[in-house]
């Protein structure tokens, strides 16, 4: 199955786990909770999913990459404890609670939620040492005496042996005990991901063009070579911070990420097409409504390769503005909450906003220890805990009576629900001005169709256009094809680059 098909599975899998009776037991006794097993090529983002299932469930994580532990790390450290039986003292052997489990038990205290996700990566990759204690383990859910705390899933991730030497077989025994998820790689679950995160336009459109290029892993004279996932999203992350810096990004730099010449290259060669089309067709006049009319009659020439490189170059700057109207939706939901509950609070006005504050910063700290993978949530609280302090701030400044203080904040806050009609406003008239250039350009044509479902397939262009409404976008609304149609369309735009190659 797909990983978001993997997702679904594992989050019920969880939820049917910690679910509990009437008594309070739970309804499957931790006995009969089978460890989850995913099995999946590198890079396809088993260990993503699991930063968002835990995110999503609100339950703790601790991961580890088994590989890197030996037998005294994972089972503990052998000590000698003095026992009596039968009226004679023994010396017997104990052992130091496992690295692992005092890992879990550390989370719980740190965060206070009892019930959470044990992750075990590269589990069947393990030394020859350490597997007798990793089969016990996922068995018994035991290192040594020492037991893994009740309300702890296990899951554990592993590689298929065609990608990894080091693979070790499960036994039948061992793999009648586990719940195995084998998951495979799918670019268009992976490309809501993308846009979900906001990668940059330059991987989403390129790979939009080459899918074939999404995922592969091949063996050569040179030793394995492949392009995954992982790869593609932690270029994003590259391209965005030497962007910033303006530093160049040539097929070297891309050869460090993208470890498949040959893909390398190909998207060395089109990111450089990349950004010369954004200084050619000028996207921010095009999305200002302010586009020379030569750069539509361009674009009507241009091979379909330059067409949805132009495409791709305005879903990403459309995609930047809704996210912020998106984030700024989130802040301002976010701080009406926490001033009801100054409202509604028995401390007056001041200490109350102190209480909240104090809260706010501790939930980012654990948030950040956690290794949080949700930016926009972070971002969102990071947001709200620098509005309150400077809110705080203010009432000190100015020096407001405590009787008044709640009137101040209120009047504080009441930028932020403007600001954010602003954001969306402007958001939605750059969606606006791309389909006004595209119908001058490419009018009934099939890019301004992709156009249209790409719109819908972006979370926060999605988002918008739900929440706010966009005139241009329901003007084609009937021209909108989905699924197997966009396919099709997709399919005849690569006919038709072979024959103009």
């Amino acid at each position: 199955m797909n990983i978001k098909r993997a997702k679904e599975e594992i989050k019920n899998a969880i939820r049917a786990y910690l679910s509990r009776d009437s008594f309070g037991q739970y309804r499957i006794p931790p006995v009969r909770q089978r460890p989850i097993l995913l099995m999946g090529p590198p890079g396809v983002g088993k260990t993503q999913i699991m930063e968002q299932i835990a995110e999503e469930t609100g339950i703790g994580l601790v991961c580890y990459t088994i590989t890197h532990h030996t037998r005294q790390s994972a089972l503990g450290l052998p000590y000698i404890e003095h026992r009596a039986y039968g009226g004679r003292e023994y010396a017997v052997t104990e052992y130091t609670m496992s690295e692992i489990i005092a890992s879990v038990y550390r989370s719980i205290e740190r965060s206070g939620v009892r019930e959470g996700i044990l992750f075990l990566d590269e589990i069947n990759c393990i030394s020859e040492t350490l597997t007798p204690m990793m089969l016990q383990f996922l068995q018994c859910k035991t290192f040594g005496n020492q037991r893994l705390p009740e309300g702890w899933v296990v899951v554990a991730a592993g590689n298929p042996p065609e990608y990894n030497k080091s693979v070790r077989e499960f036994d039948v025994v061992t793999l009648d005990r586990v719940k195995r998820i084998d998951v495979n790689e799918d670019f268009g679950v992976w490309k809501e991901y993308a846009y979900r995160r906001g990668l940059h336009g330059a991987v989403i459109s390129y790979l939009e063009i080459r899918k074939e290029h999404f995922y592969r892993i091949e063996t050569t004279a040179d030793g394995l070579q492949f392009a995954t996932a992982r790869g593609w999203e932690d270029l994003s992350e590259l391209l965005y911070a030497y962007e910033s810096l303006g530093l160049p990004v040539d097929r070297e730099v891309i050869g460090q990420y993208i470890q498949l010449p040959r893909i390398a290259g190909d998207f060395a060669n089109y990111l450089a097409l990349y950004e010369k089309y954004r200084r050619v067709y000028k996207v921010e006049d095009i999305l200002a409504g302010a586009y020379e009319p030569l750069r539509g009659a361009e674009l009507a020439a241009a091979p379909f390769d330059e067409r949805l490189g132009v495409l791709g170059l305005l879903l990403a700057r459309l995609s930047e503005t809704a996210r912020e109207a998106y984030r700024q939706d989130a802040l301002t939901d976010a701080l009406h909450k926490t001033l009801q509950r100054i409202r509604d609070a028995e401390q007056a006005a001041p200490a109350a906003l102190q209480l909240n504050l104090a809260e706010k910063q501790a939930h980012i700290e654990r948030r950040r220890e956690s290794g949080s993978a949700d930016r926009d949530a972070q971002r969102t609280l990071l947001a709200e805990a620098a509005w309150l302090e400077n809110a705080q701030k203010t009432l000190l400044t100015e020096g407001v009576p405590t009787d008044a203080a709640f009137d101040r904040l209120r009047a504080l806050f009441a930028a932020e629900p403007e600001k954010r009609l602003q954001l969306a406003h402007e958001a939605g008239r750059q969606i606006e001005a791309a389909f006004a250039f595209l119908d001058d350009a490419l009018p009934d044509s099939q890019e301004l169709i992709l156009f249209a479902t790409e719109l819908t397939a972006n979370f926060f262009t999605s988002w918008l256009i739900q929440t706010f409404g966009c005139e241009a976008y329901y003007r084609h609304n009937d021209r909108l094809l989905f699924d197997d149609t966009r396919q099709k369309i997709m399919e005849n735009i690569a006919a038709a680059r072979q024959s103009e190659i």
